[in-house]
């Protein structure tokens, strides 16, 4: 559980949320202020336990990612291309979240073809925010749907490369 820092906020680098500051470490690679990556936490735990991981948990975690890609790493490449293959086979290939999976485990094992990705200056209308507000599952899975488009179409100047990726999965 998060532990806020008396009523202090701060914006997250990574999608330009307003959240409480925490003093819980952040992530170490994905660019995410610790008060960010504490709400998606909590946007977890309740899709695993409230919502007994529902479908729209692909999009949750994908979305989530590309939406803080961080700095160049290996890891954070690699991270990033993956969940990007993820978003572009559900919402532009319908796939369902299990073909999904798969797609983003054989991308990682030819990660290596992989390269960094410059993130778009803005990357969505909505954040973890956003879904972590939404008050009922029905608006729940409307809102990361919504995210999730949002967040694709901002990595627009990138979506030749992102499909080409996918298709050699």
């Amino acid at each position: 559980m998060s532990r806020s820092v008396a009523n202090q906020v701060e914006t997250c680098l990574g999608c330009g949320a307003v959240v409480p500051t925490t003093d819980l470490p952040g992530h170490r690679y994905i660019g995410a202020s610790a008060g960010c990556w504490a709400v998606y936490g909590t946007v977890l735990a309740r899709e695993y336990g409230e919502w007994r991981y529902p479908a729209t948990h692909r999009l949750t975690v994908d979305t989530y990612t590309v939406q803080h890609p961080g700095t160049p790493s290996r890891q954070s490449i690699q991270s990033v291309a993956g969940h990007l293959i993820g978003l572009f086979v559900v919402l532009e290939l319908g796939w369902p979240p299990a073909q999904a999976t798969q797609a983003i485990r054989i991308a990682a094992e030819r990660s290596e073809r992989f390269t960094w990705l410059e993130p778009p200056p803005t990357r969505g209308d909505l954040t973890i925010v956003d879904v972590a507000n939404a008050a009922t599952f029905a608006e729940h899975e409307q809102v990361v749907q919504r995210w999730a488009r949002s967040v694709w179409e901002s990595w627009q100047f990138h979506h030749s490369t992102i499909r080409h990726w996918a298709r050699a999965t």
